[in-house]
């Protein structure tokens, strides 16, 4: 029998209504063991997720000492899904020790990593499985990282000794025994733990949609359903902003060539995304998988004679982001010439400015330009590399829609070509590039 893990997403677990539904997906399959839960999220347009509400209370404590205000809030909301579900669970005393905890750890990661907890004892009592706590199986290491060698073993063994366990997505225990969180959205990564840690043959990703689509449905309306995909072409598509899944949530099941099924809890008969190892992936269908991008990104363009002679050129340039803590995205470069790819909100209060000081005085270029209010759009595809004029197509297409390509990089796996468009631009060239390759 399969032996799959379970990771369900705030907007699944909003309500009483909505935790039932996930409950009854889990018991309807046995080789569903473990499940992995998210905080409630919004139940409608307008509300606050309970994670917000955690760090308001938070805020309130480190403030004030007290977060009886705040955490009004967040009990009023955990009372009302209990009595949804019917349950008989001293929901009031475990809120009180909440509140404590608060007031007392004093820290913004244990007060957001509450909503979590909390699901997951509601959730352990409605089906009968037994809670595991995050912070006894999850480790973090003196940098803040994933503690892979502590983790997995520990992992492993308190949840074969349970058989079957609801488990806090969103955290663990730091190197200096405090909770600590991973990034927003990072239960997906406490899931795809789980599944790596007890080898588990599926991961079964449950949230509000039916899988993958091959773009942005609020720009190209009724994109396609993306029905397999490998773990490089979503590694792809998720770092551009495809935010089905956390970015960071496939390298665990990656290593362990564990495939992940992106399934909507609201239509469980939808057969869903299938995500595959790369090696026991085949390239189907389309020429492109899927189409993303961001907006807001500044290009720094430096251009200087014999700069492909000059040994560490290159290295200086990205030792002057280093010293400001900023990370590149992009590093397009020709034999004269290297641009810096960069977030534009990491160059604000006068970061950029102090950059560019730094390049001309250490690097000492012919030439800068800052090109801001770019977009990237990432096209997507195993299928590109085998395909003939896949190029010429994609910018044919921008070039009819009147779309100006301001720079263009594409990886050495040929599994992509990201090219950077205007912010004005960026709804027009997705469209433009989905038209051609989706719709002719």
């Amino acid at each position: 029998m399969d032996k799959m893990v379970c990771k369900f997403g705030g907007t699944s677990l909003a309500d009483g209504n909505n935790i039932r539904r996930a409950a009854e997906i889990l018991l309807a399959d046995p080789a569903r063991r473990f499940a992995v839960v998210s905080a409630p999220g919004k139940r409608f347009s307008g509300d606050v997720k309970v994670t917000d509400l955690l760090y308001a209370s938070s805020e309130e404590c480190i403030a004030t000492g007290h977060c009886g205000e705040a955490f009004s809030a967040i009990r009023k909301r955990f009372r009302s899904i209990v009595e949804e579900l019917g349950l008989d669970l001293d929901i009031g005393r475990i809120l009180d020790e909440t509140q404590a905890g608060i007031e007392r750890e004093r820290s913004a990661d244990f007060a957001a990593s509450r909503g979590e907890y909390l699901n997951a004892r509601i959730m352990a009592a409605l089906i009968g499985w037994e809670f595991v706590d995050a912070k006894d199986i999850i480790f973090f290491d003196g940098r803040g990282q994933f503690d892979e060698a502590r983790s997995y073993p520990r992992i492993a063994s308190r949840l074969e000794e349970a058989g079957h366990a609801v488990i806090p997505g969103f955290y663990g225990t730091g190197a200096d025994g405090k909770i600590r969180t991973f990034s927003r959205g990072g239960s997906d990564i406490s899931g795809s733990i789980v599944a790596r840690a007890v080898n588990a043959d599926v991961y079964e990703n449950w949230t509000d949609v039916s899988g993958f689509l091959a773009c942005d449905p609020h720009i190209v309306g009724n994109p396609q359903k993306i029905e397999l995909i490998s773990f490089k072409e979503l590694r792809e598509l998720s770092y551009m902003g495809a935010n089905v899944l956390h970015a960071e949530a496939i390298f665990p099941v990656r290593k362990g060539d564990i495939p992940i099924k992106i399934k909507n809890t609201f239509r469980p008969e939808d057969a869903g995304t299938l995500i595959l190892p790369s090696k026991k992936y085949t390239p189907h269908g389309n020429t492109v998988t899927g189409i993303a991008g961001k907006k807001d990104f500044t290009v720094i363009f430096l251009e200087k004679s014999l700069m492909n002679s000059e040994i560490g050129f290159a290295c200086r340039a990205l030792s002057i982001l280093e010293r400001e803590r900023i990370n590149f995205e992009h590093m397009p470069s020709g034999i004269d010439t290297l641009s810096l790819v960069i977030e534009s909100r990491y160059l604000q209060g006068g970061v950029l400015e102090r950059l560019i000081a730094a390049m001309r005085e250490e690097l000492a270029p012919d030439y800068i330009r800052v090109s801001e209010d770019i977009a990237l759009v990432a096209t997507v595809g195993h299928g590109m590399a085998k395909s003939i004029g896949t190029s010429a197509r994609l910018f044919a297409a921008l070039s009819e829609a009147g779309v100006n390509v301001r720079m263009i990089d594409q990886g050495s796996s040929e599994l992509n070509i990201i090219v950077g468009i205007d912010n004005a631009d960026y709804e027009r060239g997705v469209r433009a590039i989905y038209h051609e390759f989706f719709e002719k």
